[in-house]
């Protein structure tokens, strides 16, 4: 079997190894980066389907990390780090982390965690529709399979879960979605407790797509449900 590429920034040389061997069993082969400006420069020079990425890092955060490589990439990204307060979870998942992992964990949840983000990604690719793979609404165009949005004709740059988010919801006008549900769908499992998360993608979305965020006219909200896509445009 063809193994894919992994990239582990991590400052501890034994957690690091221990990542390092146990993802190999997973058709992983790993590069181990210790510094936070290092594996910036290791992202851009090579290609990598999944990022183990802790959070405390010398040089560089692994929050600024995880902004900078998905702004770059649809890469999986896990972040690992050992703390658990609820602050730092948000922070990882609202800045493109695909998932959350806090030391110490065990080697079968870091595994079904590493095989649970890699099976959405490869899904998210093969699942977009063929007929129609090119929305267009009114001002607004979504080519889901380029996995770009352009208004009045000028790219307008989203994060990973951003689109993600906008695909599901304008893929489906007219129909409400909970927030709950849009953790589910998106973020591929149940987050709960951090619904807010859906809110802040929201309000970021319809900064950088809507005219005037008070009078929304694509991402409209479902009082006391949640959210859908005005199947009203033209």
């Amino acid at each position: 079997m063809k193994q894919s590429k992994a990239l582990i920034v991590e400052d501890d040389p034994q957690i690091a190894d221990i990542l390092s061997i146990h993802i190999k069993d997973l058709y992983l082969e790993p590069t181990i980066v210790s510094n936070g400006l290092m594996a910036k420069h290791t992202f851009e020079d090579n290609k990598y389907d999944l990022v183990l990425l802790d959070l405390m890092l010398p040089g560089m955060n692994g929050i600024d990390l995880c902004k900078l490589f998905r702004s770059k990439s649809g890469v999986p990204i896990i972040m690992i780090t050992a703390k658990s307060e609820e602050i730092d979870k948000v922070l990882g998942l609202e800045t493109g982390a695909d998932d959350y992992l806090v030391k110490p964990f065990s080697i079968r949840e870091l595994q079904a965690r590493i095989k649970s983000v890699m099976r959405r990604s490869q899904s998210q690719i093969q699942d977009q529709p063929e007929a129609k793979s090119v929305l267009n609404y009114g001002k607004l165009t979504i080519d889901l399979e380029k996995r770009t949005v352009h208004k009045n004709q000028q790219r307008v740059d989203l994060t990973t879960k951003e689109f993600d988010l906008l695909a599901l919801l304008s893929s489906n006008p007219g129909k409400s979605f909970n927030r709950q549900s849009l953790l589910n769908l998106v973020w591929g499992y149940d987050f709960e407790g951090f619904e807010h998360t859906v809110n802040s993608h929201i309000n970021r979305l319809r900064v950088k797509i809507e005219d005037d965020m008070t009078r929304p006219t694509y991402i409209m909200t479902s009082w006391g449900f949640g959210y859908r896509f005005n199947e009203d445009i033209l």
